[in-house]
């Protein structure tokens, strides 16, 4: 397998990871065949490997197996001739020793992390400093000492910030170009042949005692002896790790792992057939370790505080409340607003992850909100100060979110959470027409601003954000010209501009409990602008992902008195210009590493089809035909 990888001296260079020759537990080494042994037993090799053999209290002390089974195993390995009769070592374990004695590391630091907002906006995970040392530097050290100085460290989300890793410890980095839209199974797919006498390790681990060792026997994956709620895995008596059911409480998963013989094979085919398979693209690298309802590896237990994982803000300030890294401009924006000191905000949790933004909830004296952050390129996409005049234009008119704070210049925006709502079910028919009711509401407020949003200028817009690079659609440039033929036919039949949402999608709609009546919202005015206002109609139709049925079932319900067919057609057309509209958006996002998968293809069928559609429907009026020649 072939992957590109940063190596020493700033070098690109192309590097062929192929299997070494290195012998693999159970099998001959140098005229030596190893049987397989238990964990206890490999326990009590380790244990003799370190300081001559006493006595089997001091032993058992020491491996932390009871006097049974100290003597148990000593006895195997005497008759299996790993050692002689005065339980020393023999040259057969000291080979077995140097066949699985540690390689090489891959530490895996390519994800977003997003758990630790607001930090992660600005600083990958692996990179957050406790103690005044960076977490990745520290795992890095802790290796070296130990003798393991081939590491390789994947990366993705802000890949650049790890250069300075290759000339201070000589690792390589390994690049996973799909680190945005996948799971770590693919992170860890671009090295798996490296998978070989390998410590496998995740970068938000802080270790406070080295975890790694000079000599390693058998595969293992380590766990917390904290018992943690959402674990799936606990040690049974055999020091196995067997799936639980969830929310029954196990071992916590701190997720080092260490692969050697038989196990590192089983799980390297296993990585790069998941990889292979989409069910897979979310999943977590440690599927490999199953089978049936147990892990292939045993479990090495550690003390909960000895290694901490650290996926939150929260857990970061609790183990060093001085790290300079708990200051962000997304913290002092909440303090200065609420006015609140740092440590009164809590309960902060990370929300889907919108097509947009970021957003994460908080907690502050009792009462919850939520922080919105822009995502990746939306300064060159939203103009923030319209939509902080759009805001102003609908404020007190019980028609948005309850606005604490919105920042004109960097879009930040801190807003009242609501306890009791939900977001529009595009597939309620009660939904629809509450939300669509709601809809006409605001239209016929006529409300004004500065901005228009114009559907065929943003589709140009979105395209010139490419930067030259082709559509990924073959057939692009006649779709798109298809599409702005329908212009004509639009400008003729358009009505009145008024305030319009753009964004009117089911999840920007929010049905709220209001003092025990429900009420409808609309969230998310980002796009907002003037328009003919049937254009929202046409946004919820293709968000929804609606089939024709559905579509004519929605304008129906927007337009209860009855709809005339050049509305409906006129409605078709914008369904075709901004399915080509987001489309265009979409490619725009692909190429900063965000895909939205089904989403986006389905955006660019609609453009086709309903432009087919209206095709079809003006020649069975007989009339306007020539608005789209």
């Amino acid at each position: 397998m072939t992957i590109l990888l940063i190596g020493d001296r700033r070098v690109l260079n192309i590097f062929m990871f192929t299997r070494k020759g290195k012998p693999k537990f159970m099998k001959n080494v140098r005229g030596m065949n190893f049987e397989q042994l238990t964990k206890q037993e490999s326990d009590m090799l380790y244990s003799l490997y370190q300081e001559p053999f006493i006595n089997q209290r001091i032993l058992s002390e020491t491996t932390g197996h009871s006097l049974g089974v100290v003597n148990r195993s000593l006895k195997h390995l005497m008759s299996r001739g790993y050692l002689d009769g005065h339980a020393q070592l023999t040259a057969k374990s000291r080979e077995l020793f140097k066949s699985c004695m540690p390689a090489n590391a891959i530490i895996l630091a390519a994800g977003f992390g997003m758990r630790m907002v607001p930090i992660n906006i600005s600083t990958p995970k692996a990179l957050l400093e406790v103690n005044g040392e960076r977490m990745i530097d520290r795992l890095i050290v802790q290796l070296h000492e130990v003798g393991v100085a081939d590491i390789t460290v994947v990366v993705g989300f802000m890949k650049d910030s790890f250069e300075y890793l290759i000339d201070e410890y000589g690792v390589r980095l390994a690049y996973a170009p799909a680190y945005a839209s996948t799971n770590n199974i693919h992170s860890l797919n671009i090295v798996a042949d490296r998978i070989d006498n390998t410590y496998i390790v995740p970068c938000d681990i802080w270790c406070d005692r080295n975890p790694f060792r000079r000599q390693e026997l058998y595969s293992w994956y380590m766990v917390s002896d904290l018992v943690d709620e959402t674990s799936d895995v606990r040690v049974n008596r055999k020091m196995e790790l067997v799936k639980i059911l969830p929310n029954t409480g196990g071992n916590g998963m701190v997720g080092i792992s260490y692969l050697t013989g038989k196990e590192a094979d089983i799980v390297k085919k296993r990585i790069q057939s998941f990889a292979m398979d989409k069910d897979y693209e979310n999943k977590f690298w440690e599927e490999a370790l199953y089978q049936g309802n147990r892990m292939i590896v045993a479990a090495k237990v550690v003390h909960s505080s000895d290694v901490v994982e650290i996926n939150t803000y929260e857990q970061l300030r609790e183990l060093d409340s001085e790290s300079g890294q708990l200051r962000t401009d997304a913290i002092d924006i909440i303090c200065k607003v609420l006015h609140a000191r740092p440590d009164e905000i809590t309960d902060i949790t990370v929300l889907k992850k919108g097509m947009t933004n970021r957003s994460f909830l908080f907690s502050c004296r009792g009462r919850k909100y939520i922080m919105r952050i822009p995502g990746e390129g939306t300064d060159r996409l939203i103009d923030r100060r319209q939509e902080a005049s759009v805001y102003q234009a609908v404020a007190g008119k019980r028609l948005c979110d309850d606005i604490a704070y919105i920042d004109p210049a960097n879009g930040y925006k801190i807003t009242v959470f609501w306890e009791r709502a939900r977001v529009c079910d595009p597939s309620d028919e009660h939904d629809v027409r509450r939300c669509m009711e709601r809809l006409r509401e605001f239209h016929g407020m006529k409300l004004a601003v500065g901005n228009e949003f114009d559907i065929f200028a943003q589709i140009g817009f979105y395209e010139s954000m490419w930067n030259g690079t082709p559509s990924i659609y073959k057939d692009y440039q006649k779709t798109k010209e298809s599409v702005f033929r329908l212009r004509g036919y639009i400008d003729a039949h358009a009505e009145e501009k008024v305030l319009t949402h753009i964004d009117a999608v089911p999840d920007n709609f929010l049905l709220i409990d209001a003092d025990g009546r429900e009420e409808v919202r609309l969230i998310d005015w980002e796009y907002a602008g003037m328009q003919d206002p049937h254009v929202d109609i046409a946004m919820f139709c293709i968000y929804a992902m609606y089939g024709r049925e559905y579509v004519d079932r929605l304008i129906d319900a927007y337009f209860t008195e009855g709809c005339g067919r050049e509305t409906r057609i006129k409605i078709y057309c914008y369904i075709a210009a901004c399915g080509l509209l987001w489309s265009n958006w979409c490619e725009f996002k692909r190429n900063l590493g965000v895909e939205f998968g089904e989403y986006s293809l389905q955006q660019y069928r609609y453009a086709k089809e309903y432009y087919r559609i209206v095709q079809e429907e003006l020649e069975r009026m007989g009339g306007d035909e020539g608005c789209i020649r």
